[in-house]
């Protein structure tokens, strides 16, 4: 894990990093926000940026966006004198506060917490066992891997899990979401640039292939990547070279290149939406991640870590699973797969009020509601009335307007712009819904801005597959 520390607090922070580094954290610092800045354009990057609260958090923040830099940030302030500057950070955009002199359990748990940098695969079923054998055979080499398999199986979880074991396992790991990325940024993000390339580039920015040299760079969703960008990817994983845009000379880069794709990519080179030769470079290897569905035995292990995981970071009693609620989670299909059972733990845990998490708090699909299961004042349990969920929207209802007199172009933008809202604004997960590739999904979201009409924006990360 990479921090980076920007600012001093009379020493504090120095206690901090040491904290981090007898944590096996590599740890870099700086005195301002500019040279903080500069060395992530650098590509010395970093997977969390602990940063004095009395410095300009809002700047840093802003630049980062602007710029495309995901780093999450953590504010440190001195304990007790700080406390309007604390709200302040967390209004800027810091994820977390810390106080300080800093607490090395409160230190190690931030690390955990906010870069979730975990490689490890909770499993047990037979199916799981047999594609960890084989990560384990060609972690060691430098072999490119294709990871595919449906969304919210595990992707980049089982992508880190092949760089903590191979022979760069002490150099970076660099993950790239090609899916979330608008098509004119995605090259930029890929090969860096050089001042002034473009419009909005203020400074030379290192790409990822460069932060990643001596490490791993994970292209996730590479099947969403345009086919011009594809060539460029092609050319530099032959050459092993890559260039920045409005560069004038090659730069020699040395990655192992892991990517992801949740389509069938030999169908989409039959198409002609995906290389054929690109195809053949990426899938040296393949690890085909199993459904949940397919590997039930997973279930009840995954199920008990994520009650844990989420009972710890809420504050709450860790409460074991009652047999109903474990019945009935081995009995669903999981379509969104691990991604949705921890979704579902989640919400359980927050749900549960006995001293074991129920049934009744286990809300597995979207048609479920908090009434069904959350007590009225009276006690008990709320019944649906009689009508209330036969499949028949009610004619006056928002959910049930009239679609009689619309176009079907309105029906397709109410649709899409409902499940993007649906989704928290994340792109990948709304395409996956509507069962549209990222490409046609940005088309549509293109004209409808320019159309005039409002259009979700992201509110969570699109570039973690759980």
């Amino acid at each position: 894990m990479r921090l980076l520390i920007i600012g001093t607090l009379e020493g504090h922070l120095t206690e901090a990093s040491q904290i981090a580094l007898k944590r096996g954290a590599k740890v870099q610092t700086v005195d301002a926000v500019d040279a903080g800045l500069d060395l992530l354009r650098q590509g010395k990057g970093a997977d969390l940026c602990l940063i004095d609260v009395r410095l300009n958090i809002e700047r840093l923040v802003k630049a980062l966006n602007a710029e495309r830099i995901s780093v999450p940030v953590v504010a440190c302030g001195i304990e007790g004198t700080e406390a309007e500057a604390a709200v302040k950070a967390i209004e800027a955009g810091a994820k977390e506060y810390i106080p300080l002199p800093p607490d090395p359990d409160m230190i190690a748990a931030v690390l955990e917490a906010v870069a979730e940098e975990s490689s490890t695969v909770i499993h047990r079923d037979p199916a799981t066992i047999k594609v960890l054998k084989l990560a384990e055979q060609i972690a060691p080499s430098d072999a490119s891997v294709l990871i595919t398999g449906e969304s919210g199986t595990g992707k980049e979880v089982m992508a880190r899990h092949l760089h903590a074991r191979s022979k760069r396992a002490s150099a970076a790991f660099v993950a790239l979401n090609c899916a979330a990325i608008p098509e004119n940024l995605l090259e930029s993000e890929l090969f860096g640039h050089e001042k002034g390339a473009f419009s909005g580039a203020v400074a030379r920015r290192i790409g990822k292939f460069e932060e990643a040299h001596g490490g791993t760079l994970l292209l996730d969703e590479v099947s969403e990547m345009d086919p011009r960008l594809q060539a460029k990817l092609l050319r530099a994983l032959q050459e092993r070279e890559i260039d920045r845009v409005g560069g004038s000379k090659p730069v020699k880069v040395d990655v192992r290149i892991l990517a992801t794709s949740n389509r069938n990519l030999q169908k989409a080179v039959k198409d002609g939406d995906f290389r054929e030769d690109l195809y053949f470079r990426l899938n040296v290897v393949n690890l085909r991640l199993p459904s949940l569905r397919e590997r039930r035995q997973d279930i009840p292990v995954l199920a008990r870590h994520f009650a844990k995981k989420y009972s710890e970071s809420n504050g709450l009693p860790d409460r074991p699973l009652g047999a109903e609620a474990m019945r009935r989670l081995e009995a669903y299909d999981w379509p969104g797969n691990v991604r949705e059972l921890e979704n579902a733990m989640h919400r359980a845990v927050l749900l549960a009020g006995g001293e074991e998490i129920g049934e009744e708090a286990i809300l597995l699909t979207e048609d479920e509601t908090l009434d069904a299961v959350m007590p009225e004042s009276g006690g008990g349990t709320r019944a649906a009335a009689p009508d209330e969920h036969d499949g028949i929207e009610d004619e006056a209802g928002p959910a049930g307007e009239k679609l009689v007199g619309k176009t079907v172009a309105e029906v397709e933008r109410a649709l899409i712009i409902d499940t993007l809202d649906h989704c928290l604004g994340n792109r990948t997960h709304a395409a996956n819904i509507l069962g549209i590739s990222i490409r046609t999904l940005r088309n549509k979201l293109k004209q409808y801005t320019e159309e005039g009409f409002s259009v979700p924006l992201p509110r969570e990360s699109e570039h973690r597959s759980a």
